[in-house]
């Protein structure tokens, strides 16, 4: 194999015609000029230079190894130069996916701080749901996923073996609310067990939350009639408010929404999902990728 160092010493020897003075110019000894030189021919299986007495001129393989080694050269101070920008945050990129209340609550903040701070660093978003986000990730197509999981049923402890495998950051615990029109008889009630609800056409979310709907309701003695289903949230938000069912979606959702037309009531039992970051155990160690997580954590936290 041929290395970066013995072709930078081929180059000083033929450009300056001597071992000693390629010496000289890469400030080491002459032995160690003619060590590497030998090391290199052994390497290309074939003589590079000859040497008449004080004179030494490169062979035809020589030459056509001199003429390559400047782009290669060329290219590997490139790489190095941009490696470095990459480390150091001047460069370099993360894809992020989000489910959409994330999107619309904490990614800007994050993403406008990683923006402020490291303005070289380019970042992307696309939305998809879990599992679909977690799959992109795994897949290459993304560097950094914001999912959800559901705790204290199937769901979550599912979505916990699922994620075994990967650099798991909790952001935060996004508790559900109940939705109600304006006029409805429990609007303004300080709580609402989900029973009270049983008799209520609903609204439901996005496949994995909808399941969970069901298995929640279950629990409280009664399967939801599902009037209605839709991933987007000011649809859900829309449909309650015009009188059409009741709905229960989680805060970061209803922050995202303009509620118009809807009270929102606290439900019992509390259901709550964990927010959480993930990304892969070599990717959370690109800078540009961990410094999103911090960002991401620190948007959480306000």
């Amino acid at each position: 194999m041929i290395e970066a160092r013995h072709l930078r010493v081929l180059r000083a020897v033929a450009g300056t015609g001597s071992f000693s003075a390629a010496a000289r110019e890469l400030g080491c000894t002459q032995p160690a000029v003619s060590q590497q030189m030998k090391a290199l021919e052994q390497s290309a299986g074939t003589p590079l230079l000859i040497r008449t007495g004080r004179e030494m001129r490169l062979t035809q393989a020589g030459e056509a190894l001199v003429r390559h080694a400047a782009g290669i050269l060329a290219g590997l101070t490139a790489a190095e130069e941009e490696v470095a920008a990459i480390a150091g945050l001047r460069a370099g990129r993360v894809r992020l996916v989000s489910f959409p209340s994330g999107s619309s609550t904490l990614v800007p903040t994050a993403l406008a701080a990683m923006r402020a701070a490291h303005p070289g660093t380019r970042i992307s978003l696309v939305e998809a749901e879990p599992p679909r986000s977690v799959e992109m990730l795994r897949e290459g197509d993304c560097d950094l996923a914001l999912a959800f999981r559901y705790g204290g049923d199937g769901d979550g402890r599912a979505s916990a073996a699922e994620w075994e495998d990967l650099v798991v950051r909790p952001l935060l615990t996004d508790r559900l609310v109940g939705l109600v029109p304006e006029g409805h008889r429990l609007a303004g009630a300080e709580r609402v067990g989900m029973a009270d609800l049983a008799d209520e056409p609903w609204i439901a979310g996005c496949p994995r939350c909808r399941r969970h709907l069901v298995e929640v309701c279950e629990g409280a003695g009664f399967t939801p009639r599902i009037d209605f289903a839709t991933d987007d949230y000011p649809a859900v938000v829309g449909l309650v408010g015009a009188g059409l069912g009741v709905a229960v979606l989680p805060e970061l959702a209803v922050e995202s929404v303009r509620a118009k037309g809807v009270s929102t009531v606290a439900v019992e039992p509390a259901v709550e999902r964990e927010v959480v970051a993930l990304t892969l155990p070599d990717l959370a160690r690109v800078p540009a990728v961990a410094a999103t997580l911090a960002e991401l954590e620190r948007a959480a936290a306000r």
